[in-house]
C-alpha cells in the first residue's frame, strides 16, 4: 500500500471541505458520499452508522488515525468522485 500517497489525497480531501471525520457527522450526512473508509478496531456504534450506508463503497483498514493524522479516528466519509476513486485504488492495490 502506497501510504504516503494515501495520507496525501486525504489531506487534500481535509484542507478542501470534502472530507467527513467522526460517526456522529457521517450519521446525520444526507447528500453525496462516494467513500467510507473505517478502522478495523471499530466499536458497535461506527458498525451501525456503516450500515446505512450499504449502499456506497466502504473499506476498511488498519490504523485509521495514523493514516488521517487524527487522534482516535475511526470513520471518515469522502464526498468528491474523483478523490474517492483514487484513493479507492490505492488501498485496493495495497490489500
Amino acid at each position: 500500500m502506497n501510504l504516503d500517497k494515501i495520507k496525501g489525497y486525504i489531506n487534500i480531501s481535509r484542507k478542501a471541505g470534502y472530507l467527513i471525520i467522526g460517526g456522529e457527522k457521517l450519521k446525520n450526512y444526507r447528500k453525496k458520499l462516494y467513500l467510507i473508509i473505517y478502522d478495523e478496531s471499530a466499536q458497535k456504534n461506527t458498525l451501525k452508522i456503516i450500515e446505512q450506508y450499504k449502499d456506497k463503497e466502504i473499506i476498511s483498514v488498519k490504523n485509521l488515525d495514523e493514516i488521517t493524522s487524527i487522534n482516535n479516528c475511526k470513520i471518515i466519509g469522502i464526498k468528491n468522485k474523483m478523490m474517492s476513486e483514487s484513493i479507492s485504488k490505492l488501498l485496493k492495490e495495497g490489500e
